[in-house]
């Protein structure tokens, strides 16, 4: 059966694979892309996401708008991995079409909408903040029953943070969103650091992408081309970890993850460890288990699953 899903990102190069990787797969109906302020500023994910879509020949593909900001941070930004436009290339940069825009409506009410006018239960597949997804729910908690699975990529469980010592870069940007979402009561299932640095990309990895011989694969090899460079510098190593489509990729084969359902928790507030998620990974508070926490990836089947899919693109 189709899983519908929303896509609710801050393209990006990672999120770029995201989307690539949702639009190339019938088992999936992507209802739309909610955009958020977060890699760079919202104008920015809001145009890349147009841009992919663009590029894939898929401006049926609806764009929605979200909030430029968390509830109650500043924007915190990561334009030093992903450079100015937030998706930065070595190559020609895409042009999107004049009558390819962002839809009118807002991606709160999009996705508030969406969700209470379908049928079948919806997953949300957030793979930046979680503002506009926490917004949401506040907006109207109703909706809670008509979303099967939050699948989101963010956290550390048990390895360290990649923005501060402790905390993964969406969780950091919007903690207290976090925790609205966690404490939902939806079913949660979180792809963070753990998983996602075990699915890392090399120059050996883009070599396997390009025979495929399509323009996307061409495109993937270019996306992290420019990625990888923040990543070398500061892990010094030439691998590095393609956290986004790790989402999607779960909602295809859920085999390639496994982890173990326990409760989460995220730090709000303070300096040393704003953005922490707090993983009661043994079972040592009485806290109720909240969130399905993945620890495990199996990278090749990841990557014949990524090659695969992106063969049917164009």
């Amino acid at each position: 059966m189709t899983k519908k899903i929303i896509l609710d990102c801050d393209p990006g190069h990672d999120d770029a694979v995201a989307i690539m990787l949702a639009a190339a797969s019938k088992e999936i109906e992507l209802l739309g892309i909610t955009c958020v302020g977060g890699n760079v500023g919202l104008d920015n994910t809001v145009n890349n996401a147009l841009k992919v879509c663009t590029l894939i020949e898929r401006t049926d593909l609806k764009v929605f708008s979200g909030a430029k900001k968390p509830i109650h941070y500043d924007l915190f930004t990561a334009e030093y991995v992903h450079g100015k436009t937030g998706l930065d290339i070595k190559g020609d940069p895409i042009e999107v079409s004049s009558s390819y825009k962002a839809q009118e409506q807002d991606a709160i009410d999009f996705i508030i909408e969406t969700c209470k006018s379908s049928n079948d239960q919806i997953y949300l597949c957030p793979t930046g903040p979680l503002t506009n997804i926490a917004l949401s729910l506040q907006k109207d908690p109703s909706i809670k029953k008509n979303i099967k699975e939050i699948i989101f990529m963010g956290g550390a469980a048990m390895c360290l943070g990649n923005t501060t010592p402790s905390a993964e870069f969406n969780i950091f940007v919007d903690p207290h969103a976090a925790n609205i979402v966690l404490d939902s009561g939806i079913a949660m299932t979180m792809m963070g650091l753990d998983v996602t640095h075990q699915v890392n990309v090399n120059r050996q990895i883009m070599n396997y992408m390009e025979e495929n011989n399509n323009k996307s694969s061409k495109f993937f090899s270019e996306l992290m081309e420019f990625y990888t460079i923040f990543h070398k510098e500061l892990y010094e190593t030439e691998d590095t970890p393609l956290h986004d489509p790790c989402v999607i990729a779960y909602l295809l084969d859920p085999s390639i993850f496994s982890g173990k359902l326990v409760n989460v928790i995220v730090e709000e507030d303070s300096e040393l460890t704003r953005g922490e998620t707090v993983v009661d990974w043994l079972g040592v508070t009485n806290r109720k288990p909240n969130c399905f926490v993945m620890d495990k990836a199996d990278d090749k089947k990841f990557f014949q699953l990524l090659k695969n899919k992106f063969a049917t693109l164009p």
